[in-house]
């Protein structure tokens, strides 16, 4: 697998080989139970406990289902706790008189916002982030530095609203009343203009042929633009012939899941609508953030 800016200081070795050795080592150093963090998802997870001896609980992640109860496999107890920590599991195992695992039972519990959260744990979060994504923008960086970018062989390429607004003048202006016209800059104010998953909806065409690469070797697609909506501008002469139309499933592309779960097309559409100047998306932000537009908002980012 290709760890990225990671490689630096990561290796990755195939999980059955490196659990085996593990499992060898703590039992030699005197554990009597073995419990696996795992991050291989809820199949390959199962399908490691079910090839090995010798784990006795496994804490599962990444997109793994929220089951409530544990599932015994062989002799493991494998918990589900579902995706965004929402959840917290508890597992409870009784021990032999040798101090080995004789039964054990799981249950999930969910986090309710009446839990609240822990200042000092999430700073931890938001300086890891910080320092991650600040690694990745400058691998970034080093490889716009190394070569040039390279025009796609595809004919067809994003080419950004300043085109688009040398005729449609009054749409332009209007975009720029929208809180889509800022959406870069809610990235690099919460430094996450380095990531891939955010970048995606802050940007035009990104990982797509003849779309945004990065802040400084595409700079003018940066932002939720024309083309995200409308479409890639090179084909902009076949519109005419087959319109093209802007629907709720043009919008959920970004607005969906976490962040937008309360995204109504009927209601949003009118606040970004090019007849509409009065700017209440950008003042929406600048009210909730308390300044100046930052951060991703759940609506209209």
């Amino acid at each position: 697998m290709d760890l990225g800016p990671a490689r630096d200081s990561l290796k990755a070795e195939n999980p059955l080989v490196a659990a085996k050795k593990a499992i060898a080592d703590l039992h030699k150093n005197g554990a009597t139970v073995v419990v696996l963090l795992s991050q291989l998802g809820k199949v390959e997870s199962e399908d490691l406990v079910t090839a090995l001896t010798g784990i006795d609980v496994v804490i599962t992640g990444r997109n793994v289902p929220l089951i409530q109860k544990g599932r015994m496999i062989k002799n493991t107890i494998v918990n589900y706790g579902g995706e965004q920590g929402q959840y917290m599991g508890r597992t409870l195992v009784s021990l032999d008189p040798k101090g080995h695992m004789a039964s054990a039972e799981s249950d999930m519990f969910i986090l309710s916002p009446e839990v609240g959260e822990k200042p000092e744990m999430l700073q931890l979060v938001k300086s890891f982030e910080d320092a991650w994504n600040e690694k990745l923008r400058k691998t970034q960086m080093e490889s716009d530095a190394q070569k040039q970018v390279q025009k796609e062989d595809n004919p067809d390429r994003f080419l950004g609203s300043e085109l688009c607004a040398r005729c449609h003048t009054q749409e332009a202006e209007q975009w720029k009343t929208t809180s889509h016209s800022v959406a870069w800059q809610t990235l690099v104010n919460v430094k996450k203009d380095a990531t891939p998953e955010c970048i995606v909806c802050h940007s035009v065409g990104f990982q797509k042929p003849g779309g945004f690469v990065s802040a400084t070797a595409t700079p003018h697609l940066t932002n939720v633009q024309c083309e995200n909506c409308h479409g890639i501008g090179t084909e902009h002469d076949a519109f005419a012939a087959a319109p093209h139309r802007v629907t709720a499933e043009t919008c959920k592309n970004c607005h969906k899941g976490d962040n937008d779960p309360e995204f109504d097309w009927d209601k949003k559409l009118p606040r970004i609508a090019h007849n509409n100047f009065s700017g209440e998306t950008i003042k929406n932000k600048k009210n909730k953030m308390g300044g100046e537009p930052s951060g991703m908002m759940k609506s209209g980012h």
